[in-house]
């Protein structure tokens, strides 16, 4: 892990939805560690600055890729690089989803937005291995379907049970309509033994996990990522810093034990 910038080139680069890439990227020299999923970068656009992003691919499973959606300054230079452009990356920070410790359980994805980005790489590993856990079920909200990502892969993936559901339809759309959390009623799985993963918009973090809860899924089982302005990624700078939490050193990925108490407080 480095302070100073490694430079990395975009060897893809491919629309998500009409404000969302995803780049693929190649160290230009000597890489940067190994990033698992669920951990973040930095990510440099030279002359514009830096923001955090989670790792949408990492090598085993696509090549390491990021997922920007161009919402401030730095993003929209992202969003706007193009193959062979250079970045500049540091590396890796933050805790990650830890999918290893759900082997043997069922395994429950919750998505909103943008948020199944993060989650990718954690779904490929799961459904490349399917003996190591029990059923693997994904569900997927947005808030149309325009704001849907990932839309072919989604639907390549063997789970136990994919479900996608948008807040508000278009003409076309003839797929489920309401929040992520109507989903939970067709997804098949065993709440004691199950090992969740959460990550979308605050409100939607809230409500999922605390559903899940109350169906019995342990708070120590349910994963959650979590979002705070990120300036130096080391736990120096304190802009991350939620209660007693610094989120770039022992975030963005907390159990739901953890969160639960941090989320429900106005003040922070």
């Amino acid at each position: 892990m480095t302070a100073v910038p490694v430079p990395y080139r975009v060897v893809d680069r491919w629309p998500e939805s009409p404000d969302t890439v995803t780049l693929r990227l190649e160290p230009v020299g000597e890489p940067l560690p190994a990033f698992a999923p669920g951990q973040f970068a930095m990510v440099w656009a030279f002359g514009r600055g830096e923001i955090p992003v989670s790792v949408s691919a990492i090598p085993t499973t696509g090549g390491l890729a990021h997922t920007v959606r161009a919402v401030g300054a730095v993003s929209q230079a992202l969003h706007a690089a193009r193959t062979g452009d250079v970045l500049g990356l540091r590396g890796p920070y933050g805790t990650g989803w830890e999918l290893e410790k759900a082997e043997g359980r069922d395994v429950l994805v919750v998505a909103g937005g943008i948020g199944l980005a993060p989650l990718r790489p954690l779904i490929r590993d799961a459904v490349a291995d399917p003996g190591r856990f029990g059923r693997v079920n994904v569900l997927i909200g947005a808030r149309t379907p325009a704001d849907l990502i990932a839309k072919r892969e989604t639907r390549t993936w063997r789970t136990t049970y994919t479900g996608v559901t948008v807040d508000r339809p278009d003409g076309p759309w003839a797929g489920h309509i309401g929040v992520v959390t109507t989903l939970l009623a067709a997804a098949h799985f065993t709440p004691h033994t199950t090992s969740a993963f959460i990550c979308g918009p605050e409100p939607m973090i809230r409500a999922s996990a605390r559903d899940l809860a109350h169906r019995g899924v342990p708070g120590d089982r349910i994963r959650v990522s979590l979002e705070r302005t990120m300036r130096c990624a080391t736990g120096h700078c304190g802009h991350c810093q939620l209660g007693p939490v610094l989120l770039c050193r022992d975030g963005p990925v907390v159990g739901w034990d953890r969160a639960e108490s941090l989320l429900c407080t106005r003040e922070l």
